[in-house]
């Protein structure tokens, strides 16, 4: 397939990406309504919302919406656009509340978006309805396993339909609770990369480049007691144990590969100490007896990196991170990343769960600093694309085999549907 966007070899084993797509004003203004308005967006976690009234305002591909728990008990997504003049009618990131005020002529809605009173009524014809005025919703607002997402057409598949083989992978997150009960640990990363979001597609899933981006964390890993063995020059490999890339349809994929760099469920490595050998073996323990031998092992040894097309990445590895992100224009973005933990655990397992989140996904740990760099010296790289137009992504293509992580698979799934919703009419 030689298009605008891609071109596209199988059987010349070739893939080459147009870096237009990277730094196009005219490409980010058209993603807005070929990509993110046709997929489902992620929206939150509902463990953010735990009591009635409880709600966190964001916005979501640029829009600001309130996520709250209406007063029975619903979840709710709901356009923070006051139906009077258009004001934000929750100027706040968070909190409990039974009604939001717009603060520029009073306007008054009820937590689950109806319109509870307008100041000055008896001003307005018989004609005006109330009922027609409360806050909009999106056409579409779903859940799998207590992650909300949004979607702008109405016409689009159900949420579980769309999500396929994904749900797979996040049944893997929830089986770490023994309640099957996961929860957003309180506090938020949320920071601006001077890059195009779709970097960060690539950079979540691309392992390739861990030798070299995360040297001082596998140093820092290796120093500290933990097992690092470089793998056999005649192996093939570029990480310690073999990984695979898997295409899960739709655009969605994943990394799946051995645990080699600890889990707080329930893998124990050095860098742990002593101490928590005896909880981790009791936590592995209940692991085999609720899933049995082989789904234990799976959750405990394993780890993954899901991409959600088409921008939603659920990190399985050293602890459990959601992250999202947005474009902001086409060379900047704007970043949400959470901790996510087993509801249950105990102090201590939350202490180092939230250890391993922050050295290495933390926004001073190992990984993410060194991951914005790189981003941001690829985006200042591209401003050479008229001169140097294509990016080379045919790693492993050739291979009639299984693709593994450090291959390129993954990078061309989600170019592929990304490039398929672009280009349709």
């Amino acid at each position: 397939m030689n298009g605008r966007y891609i071109i596209d070899d199988p059987a010349q084993h070739r893939f080459m990406l147009n870096r237009d797509v990277l730094v196009s004003d005219e490409i980010y203004r058209r993603e807005r309504q070929a990509v993110f308005g046709r997929c489902w967006i992620y929206v939150g976690h509902g463990s953010e919302l735990k009591k009635p009234g409880d709600f966190v305002s964001r916005r979501v591909i640029g829009r600001p919406v309130i996520f709250s728990r209406d007063q029975k008990g619903a979840v709710r997504c709901l356009f923070n656009t006051c139906r009077h003049r258009g004001a934000l009618v929750c100027a706040e990131r968070a909190g409990n509340r039974r009604r939001f005020i717009c603060i520029y002529h009073g306007w008054i809605y009820n937590n689950d978006g109806t319109l509870a009173r307008v100041p000055g009524d008896d001003a307005y014809a018989e004609s005006f309805d109330a009922a027609e005025y409360g806050l909009k919703s999106p056409p579409r607002f779903e859940q799998y396993r207590d992650f909300w997402f949004m979607n702008l057409d109405p016409d689009a598949p159900d949420l579980v339909e769309y999500l396929g083989r994904a749900t797979d992978y996040i049944d893997l997150v929830i089986d770490q609770s023994p309640s099957g009960q996961m929860e957003v640990i309180e506090g938020i990363q949320e920071y601006d990369v001077a890059a195009n979001w779709k970097l960060m597609v690539e950079n979540s899933v691309d392992d390739y480049h861990l030798p070299s981006t995360h040297s001082t964390w596998l140093n820092f890993m290796a120093n500290s007691g933990v097992k690092m063995e470089p793998p056999p020059r005649d192996s093939g490999l570029v990480l310690p144990t073999k990984g695979l890339a898997i295409d899960l349809g739709n655009g969605h994929f994943t990394t799946d590969n051995i645990n080699f760099r600890g889990r707080p469920v329930a893998r124990w490595i050095s860098l742990y100490g002593e101490a928590a050998k005896p909880e981790m073996e009791a936590i592995r323990a209940e692991l085999v007896e609720r899933l049995g031998p082989e789904r234990a092992t799976r959750v405990a040894d394993t780890n993954r990196n899901l991409v959600i097309f088409p921008n939603l990445v659920i990190n399985d590895g050293s602890s459990v991170t959601i992250r999202t992100f947005y474009p902001a224009g086409p060379e900047k973005m704007h970043v949400l990343a959470w901790a996510l933990g087993p509801r249950e655990e105990s102090e201590s397992a939350r202490a180092r769960r939230l250890d391993a989140f922050l050295t290495f996904y933390g926004p001073g740990g190992f990984a993410t600093p060194d991951d914005v760099e790189a981003l941001e010296l690829v985006q200042q790289g591209l401003a050479n694309w008229e001169s140097d137009p294509w990016s080379e992504m045919s790693r492993g293509m050739a291979k009639s085999n299984e693709q593994l992580n450090s291959d390129e698979h993954h990078l061309r799934t989600f170019w592929r549907r990304w490039n398929e919703l672009m280009e349709a009419r």
